[in-house]
This record gives C-alpha cells, structure tokens and sequence, in this order.
C-alpha cells in the first residue's frame, strides 16, 4: 500500500479550533508585515511615520509586531500615504481610488 503521508500541520488544519485561530494569527502577521515593508519601502522609522500621521509611536510599533488588534480605515490610508503609496480598490475592469 502506498499511503501519501500528511503533515503535521495538514493535520492540525483539519481541527476547526486550530484552523480558526491560525488563520486569524496569520491576517494578523500579514498586517504587521505589510506595515514593516511599508515603511521600508519609505524610509520611514516608527517615530518618524506616528509623528507624520498623528499617531503615538507605542501604536505603530504595536503595528509592526502584530500586538494592535484593530486599524482605521483612515489610519491605514495615512499610513500607505506617507510611505508614498496610493490605495486603489479594483474589480475587474473597474477602479477606485481611496487615496
């Protein structure tokens, strides 16, 4: 018999609970990087980007780490702005843009 074997955590991810509280750590490390490339990207430091945005630099380090539960809207938008980019918002043929 050739059985294909499956992995660890292929066989964590058939547990609801496991699999629920993985995707919403990972939606949580995909922000906080999304922040540190961002920021990267606009040669910007912690204090420099909270300063220019009007937020507390404890808010944009707890960004970076994934420690911030929730963002605004318009934080994020500011954010993207300051780091020299524009959100857009795209469906098929069809754009928007926030910024």
């Amino acid at each position: 018999m050739n059985r294909k074997k499956i992995s660890t955590f292929d066989q964590e991810m058939k547990d609801p609970i496991f699999k629920k509280d993985f995707e919403e750590g990972y939606k949580e490390f995909l922000w906080s990087e999304l922040l540190v490339d961002l920021m990267e990207e606009g040669q910007k430091t912690v204090r420099g980007l909270a300063d220019e945005v009007g937020l507390s630099p404890a808010v944009i380090q707890k960004l970076r780490t994934g420690k911030q539960e929730d963002l605004k809207m318009k934080n994020f938008v500011n954010i993207a702005e300051a780091c020299g980019y524009h959100l857009v918002l795209e469906k098929g043929t069809h754009r928007i843009q926030i910024s």
